[in-house]
């Protein structure tokens, strides 16, 4: 069995003491965690496609020839009066030649180097672009991915059969306006005169009594379908002449279409 330790009595025991928690320091939190969530995110659905993205393919016209990737030395070439001379380096002294004595100079070659290393433009990377998983490469101005295009003089202006396209449609439709105006004005209601009113109104008079004379010389009897239907075409077209005669002496403005 264990034994249990009490602690030895002391007036100093009595009064329990307060339990100290110890307190954690705070979690480390880097500062570029934002950041790095945000690159996460952007880059995460670059490549979510049916494989990588296609780039244009070379010309045809392009093909690779037979010895152009193999190495060419420079050629130093010197134009004088159109002919082509090659330059040669001085022949290599002999031995019983004697070196040129009492040569001296002033230049620093130290600090001149120093200068020329300080005010030398760097050399600007030629872009390119890694097109397989070896990393082959290939330089990028040839290769279709850069946009060219856009350096072009006429880039951004309308084409010329865009502009005639235009200028064909407005055309079009001033033409038909104008083809338009013309029938409403040919189809514009033409007021009658009053000659033309009484000379109407005196026709209609003289077609009612023409109908008028005819009806009265149809025979009391009317027992066949034909002399029944003569009989009615009259009596109609009395009736319509009438109202028309009616209407001519009821108003004196009529207005009639061309």
């Amino acid at each position: 069995m264990t034994e249990v330790v009490h602690p030895p009595e002391s007036v100093y025991n009595l009064i329990p003491k307060e339990e100290v928690k110890v307190e954690k320091p705070p979690r480390y939190m880097s500062k570029f965690r934002t950041t790095v969530v945000q690159e996460k995110k952007s880059n995460k659905d670059l490549m979510r496609t049916m494989g990588p993205a296609k780039a244009e393919m070379p010309s045809p016209e392009k093909y690779l020839r037979k010895h152009s990737k193999e190495p060419k030395l420079p050629e130093s070439e010197l134009h004088m009066a159109g002919n082509t001379h090659t330059l040669r380096k001085p022949d290599v002294p002999k031995r019983m030649d004697n070196p040129t004595m009492g040569i001296h100079t002033t230049k620093n070659f130290v600090k001149t180097n120093a200068l020329a290393n300080v005010m030398a433009v760097p050399k600007k990377v030629q872009p390119t672009s890694a097109d397989t998983k070896n990393g082959d490469k290939q330089v990028l101005e040839n290769s279709g991915l850069v946009p060219k295009y856009i350096k072009r003089k006429d880039f951004g202006e309308i084409p010329e059969y865009l502009q005639q396209r235009k200028e064909d449609a407005l055309r079009a439709q001033e033409e038909y306006d104008n083809y338009v105006k013309e029938q409403l004005q040919q189809r514009a209601m033409k007021q009658l005169s009053d000659a033309e009113r009484q000379a109407i109104l005196e026709g209609l008079k003289k077609n009612w009594e023409e109908l008028h004379r005819q009806y009265q010389g149809l025979s009391v009897v009317t027992d066949t379908i034909s002399k029944k239907s003569h009989k009615q075409r009259l009596d109609f077209e009395m009736k319509q002449l009438e109202s028309d005669i009616n209407l001519f002496e009821r108003f004196k403005t009529f207005y009639v279409a061309n």
